[in-house]
């Protein structure tokens, strides 16, 4: 197999990708989203700021979920960053969200001013944002977004990283 040849891929050990894969770095975020009165909310991993100006995010949404529709649907969503003590949070959303009683899966919500996704008033900041572009590849979505809206709630807090949880979402 000739590595020159870009026609052709090299082998790749899955135990190997696996591991390699498990070794990025990824931290735990509430991802909303509002659509009118359809609300969505969901724990994702992979999450990066993409650039300085305009200030762009990027997301890694599943596509079989609701929250991908609700993002889909509305073209905008809320990232809520999950304090390194709120590992309870992030475990709520990783089935279905269900929104009852002024809550969504259990938590204290507001509107945002600038997207209409629920923030989530019990983690420590979030952002809003508006999707410039999507990449749609694989099992996943990639939103690109433009931040237009955060704060802060808790200076003090520290993100819950994923390899300080006993979960994986890598590999």
């Amino acid at each position: 197999m000739g590595l020159n040849n870009p026609g052709e891929r090299p082998a790749i050990d899955p135990a190997a990708r696996k591991q390699v894969l498990r070794l990025i770095t990824y931290g735990l975020y509430v991802l909303t989203s509002a659509a009118d009165d359809d609300l969505a909310a969901g724990t994702i991993t992979w999450l990066s700021q993409a650039s300085f100006t305009p200030p762009l995010v990027m997301a890694g949404v599943r596509r079989d979920g609701h929250v991908h529709a609700v993002v889909d649907r509305s073209s905008t969503f809320a990232v809520n960053v999950v304090g390194a003590d709120q590992r309870e949070i992030a475990s709520a959303f990783f089935r279905t969200s269900v929104v009852a009683a002024g809550r969504i899966s259990g938590y204290a919500f507001e509107r945002g001013r600038a997207t209409g996704a629920p923030i989530l008033t019990d983690l420590p900041a979030w952002f809003e944002a508006r999707v410039t572009d999507a990449v749609r590849r694989g099992d996943h979505t990639i939103f690109v977004a433009e931040i237009v809206a955060c704060g802060v709630r808790d200076p003090a807090a520290s993100p819950l990283a994923l390899s300080d949880t006993p979960w994986s979402y890598a590999g």
